[in-house]
């Protein structure tokens, strides 16, 4: 049977589209791309801080409806590429709009130093968005392709994509942030499935979810069925979390007392060398507040965390500050910071190597044990195409000649006192566990460590956004996660993501706690992301069985 005739037969079994359903269907023009950006923007909602997970219906349910339009578009109700450019077209539209309202927070960066950088606003709010909307448009185009008109292909909406998100999270470095899995990564009973699928497996099982809904108004029999079928895995989904956030309270490290800084300060121009002096006195003060009647100084935690770039300075030159820290790291305590660092030994080349690096110190001064960050973020640690940019006038945020160098080797950290941690500085946090750890690995990363530096957005979206995509890397592997954050979220969490200390965004504090000892591996930390390219393969068995009988 050829593809035409399935797609014809398959159409005049459905319900002719009622009211909204229909509206949307046949809608093109300027009308199409308004229904699909509000959509997409309404979408965003079940991200954090809202948290609202069945928002992500609205999008999905347009999705649907939009790529049924472009069918009808269709000579014959084929494939043809102005199907496939109106699929393409519904799917920029969606993802413009719900990457304009859940990404708005960048431009807060690009005020910081205003005078450098406000002229480039608009590419950070509208252009970003604009970028990452090919992906949800190839999603939509690819699913078009394996598209059809019954139940079926809510399927391929969701292999679509859910392929296309995966492209999302590797392309030119990657830029995962909102994957659609988050509106049900956000929900702690919710993601707990993450530990299995991880997160490209919540945004197979999200988009297949979210978007049954879309068949009660446009299914001429057997309409139910698919939404009933995503309420029962929904509800399955969230049992199975209820009982794993049920279990008892992870045993924690004996002798092991952590405090982390949170120093809520502002990116501005107070953080500047000049005032280098008066931030570290304020940081040793702060570390050094009694948070609780038997914690009452510095010298009562075994080690001290302090955020991403905590420093206007290179630390490691500057005699006064190390001289000032060591002096104050009394009884034992190690202090483990986020710092810019200059590689003095490297003269492979004509410049200097800067590193953003996390560094430990005790009372004799720098240790020995530190982690470069591998994974940079464009434009903001380093320029890509640089020569030609820097050319035209265009520098990246840090303050850096020639911005950051990528670190080598892998992300382990050994700290005296502590079990091997798994080191993320700031925007490391949102990569999902893709390819799975050696089961044969001597020396398994047992915790993980996360310092970042969100004062670049201040009381926006980003920083709740950027701790849920964080604390799911610990749903993921059953990983305890720490992290030291500058103006919050700071927390604790055991290897379920339930937190055990948190300091909340735009205050000044210290939190005190344990280290949670780490989960037995998980699925997901053995094998990566073989199990949500498993649910993919499932979900285009199922197209191809039905395609077959129909």
């Amino acid at each position: 049977m050829s593809q035409d005739s399935t797609l014809a037969d398959a159409a005049a079994r459905l319900a002719a589209p009622a009211g909204l359903a229909q509206a949307v269907i046949l809608s093109w023009g300027w009308r199409r791309r308004a229904i699909a950006f509000v959509g997409g923007a309404a979408g965003a909602l079940a991200m954090p801080p809202v948290d609202f997970a069945p928002a992500l219906i609205i999008p999905m349910t347009l999705a649907v409806w939009l790529i049924d339009g472009a069918v009808d578009r269709a000579e014959g109700g084929g494939l043809a590429w102005a199907s496939l450019r109106a699929a393409f077209g519904a799917g920029w539209w969606l993802g413009f709009g719900y990457f304009v309202a859940g990404l708005w927070w960048v431009g807060s960066a690009f005020l910081v130093d205003a005078d450098k950088f406000a002229w480039a606003l608009p590419f950070g709010v509208l252009g970003l968005p604009a970028v990452l909307a090919i992906f949800p448009a190839l999603g939509c185009a690819l699913a078009r392709l394996i598209w059809r008109p019954d139940a079926w292909r809510i399927l391929s909406l969701a292999v679509g994509l859910g392929a296309s998100e995966w492209l999302r999270c590797v392309v030119l470095t990657g830029f995962p942030w909102n994957e659609l899995g988050m509106a049900l990564g956000v929900n702690l009973e919710l993601a707990q499935v993450a530990s299995i699928v991880g997160l490209h497996g919540l945004t197979l099982l999200a988009v297949a979810i979210f978007a049954a809904p879309a068949t009660l108004w446009t299914e001429a029999r057997r309409r139910w069925p698919p939404t009933a079928i995503a309420a029962v895995a929904l509800a399955a989904i969230f049992a199975f979390g209820m009982w794993r956030v049920s279990a008892p309270a992870s045993p924690t490290l004996p002798n092991v007392k952590l405090r982390l800084m949170q120093p809520n300060i502002s990116q501005g121009e107070d953080f500047s060398p000049e005032n280098g002096e008066t931030i570290v006195q304020d940081y040793l003060s702060l570390s050094d507040r009694a948070t609780s009647p038997t914690t009452s100084s510095v010298a009562d935690v075994t080690h001290l965390i302090w955020p991403e770039s905590a420093f206007p300075f290179l630390l490691a030159r500057d005699g006064a500050a190390l001289a000032a820290i060591s002096e104050f790291l009394r009884g034992g305590t190690i202090l483990i910071t986020g710092a810019a660092r200059l590689d003095e030994a490297d003269h492979s080349d004509d410049r200097r190597h800067f590193y953003n690096s996390i560094l430990t110190l005790d009372r004799r001064g720098l240790l020995p044990e530190r982690y470069d960050k591998r994974h940079l973020v464009p434009f903001g640690e380093y320029m890509p195409f640089g020569r030609w940019l820097r050319r035209l006038g265009i520098a990246q945020f840090v303050r850096m000649p020639g911005g950051f160098d990528a670190g080598t080797g892998d992300n382990k950290l050994h700290i005296s006192g502590l079990p091997t941690a798994r080191a993320l500085i700031c925007y490391e946090a949102i990569f999902p566990n893709e390819r799975g750890e050696r089961l044969d690995d001597p020396d398994p990363p047992r915790w993980m460590l996360n310092v970042t530096d969100d004062a670049w957005f201040g009381l926006t979206a980003g920083p709740y956004q950027h701790f849920a995509e964080a604390r799911l890397r610990a749903i993921e592997t059953g990983l305890p996660l720490v992290r030291a954050a500058n103006t919050g979220v700071s927390a604790i969490a055991d290897g379920r993501g339930r937190i055990l200390a948190e300091a909340p965004l735009g205050v000044q504090a210290v939190i005190d706690g344990p280290l949670p000892e780490p989960l037995a591996p998980t699925w997901q930390r053995r094998w990566g992301s073989w199990t949500a390219g498993a649910i993919g393969l499932l979900f285009l068995a199922l197209i191809a069985v039905a395609r077959r009988r129909s």
